[in-house]
């Protein structure tokens, strides 16, 4: 593992300083350090220094990332991009573990260095794509930490045989169990949840449940992911991925749910879409419930869009909820820096010595100029390697 010493970096905008790394680790943070005999020197020049970017919701397996032009002509209903996504995935032979290598390698040349994926497991596809995910993850493992979720994209009750391919996801090593609307695609909420906790709470592990539901339909699955989650003392456990009943709720409902949310640690992840009523921001953080942001899918069956650039998707965010001032900017930021860190549980994160070395430097004044104007990555270490420059990768990191 190389010893390195950065010069002259600005972190999070504070003053210049030299970061040194060693062993993959932040080993110190302060003005003109000495430079160890074995150290490479790398010139900072008085770049912005920001931790590695965190994507708290993707879809690695699904994407299109690099292949021809996917022509979209599907309905506008949810099922409708389910069976369509199910029926092209199956007909090309989609290959998962190609894809998703490709889509994490692009994130990791723009400073994403954690990152959370979604991975469909239904009983058509069997275990299929998941095995190919993780074999990226594994793949990536010395750079990139990713999360894979195991994920019931065409519903859990609908299709018999579903919850025990979850089972085994969990088995073979997904690291989060996934889950999808409980009243609008698996129609008995009760008997989908407690199908769903049971097999978490069986595997000890973490759910990060997709809740599309609006209005009062999402408010009472809502309810039921929270009274499970304190049955089962899953406190921090849980994340409620889009929630976009958050944002159709009468007031005071939400405060009450928000209230539940943050004393039982469950975690909001939001992509901040602009075609959806979403959950409010910054009364979401005031309730103290921690907010993660993500992506959502990128150019895949269901959507053109998405760019594997965490800074423009704080820029989006930061649009979305009509974040102006250089602090709301910097709210921005945080959902894919330090809260989603927290969020999707990674540890050791943040521009502090001993903390795991995961850094991206770029030609910015502030932190909101850097959201603002997503510069090149000048730099981009990855558990105290270099990776990347100008956004991109270096060769070692390009071959795996």
């Amino acid at each position: 593992m190389p010893t390195l010493l950065i010069r002259n970096v600005r972190p999070l905008g504070a003053s210049p300083v030299d970061v040194l790394v060693r062993d993959g680790r932040i080993a110190g943070i302060g003005a003109a350090l000495s430079a160890p005999a074995d150290a490479s020197i790398e010139e900072g020049g008085g770049a912005l220094l920001l931790p590695g970017l965190v994507e708290g919701h993707t879809h690695l397996d699904k994407t299109m990332w690099g292949m021809d032009w996917y022509r979209n002509e599907v309905g506008t209903n949810l099922i409708d991009k389910i069976e369509n996504e199910r029926a092209l995935r199956h007909a090309s032979g989609h290959d998962a573990a190609a894809q998703s290598l490709a889509l994490a390698k692009a994130f990791l040349a723009l400073g994403t260095t954690r990152l959370r994926t979604h991975v469909d497991v239904d009983t058509q596809a069997g275990l299929r794509h998941l095995e190919g995910t993780l074999r990226t993850r594994e793949a990536l493992r010395e750079l990139q930490q990713i999360q894979v979720v195991a994920f019931p994209q065409s519903g859990l009750l609908g299709r018999p045989g579903t919850a025990e391919l979850l089972d085994q996801s969990l088995a073979l090593g997904a690291d989060v169990l996934g889950g999808l609307d409980p009243c609008a695609i698996d129609g008995d909420p009760v008997k989908s949840l407690d199908v769903l906790f049971g097999i978490a709470d069986r595997h000890r592990r973490p759910i990060d449940i997709h809740l599309h539901e609006p209005g009062a339909m999402g408010a009472f699955s809502l309810d039921l992911i929270l009274q499970r989650t304190e049955a089962l003392g899953m406190q921090g456990k849980v994340a409620v991925s889009h929630g976009f009943c958050l944002g159709d709720i009468a007031e005071r409902e939400r405060e009450t749910l928000l209230a539940r949310m943050a004393r039982l640690g469950v975690v909001l992840v939001t992509s901040a879409p602009p075609s959806r009523s979403v959950p409010p921001l910054m009364a979401c953080r005031q309730a103290g419930v921690t907010v993660v942001g993500g992506n959502d899918g990128i150019r895949d069956a269901w959507t053109p869009y998405g760019n594997p650039d965490m800074l423009e998707r704080a820029m989006l965010i930061g649009l979305r909820y009509n974040l102006r001032r250089d602090d709301e900017v910097e709210v921005a930021l945080d959902t894919v820096t330090h809260s989603g860190a927290r969020g999707c549980g990674f540890e050791a994160y943040g521009l502090v010595p001993g903390n795991r070395a995961d850094l991206v430097l770029v030609d910015a004044q502030t932190v909101a100029h850097a959201v603002v104007s997503r510069p090149v990555r000048k730099l981009v270490v990855a558990g105290g390697r270099v990776v990347a420059r100008g956004g991109v990768l270096q060769a070692e990191a390009a071959a795996l």
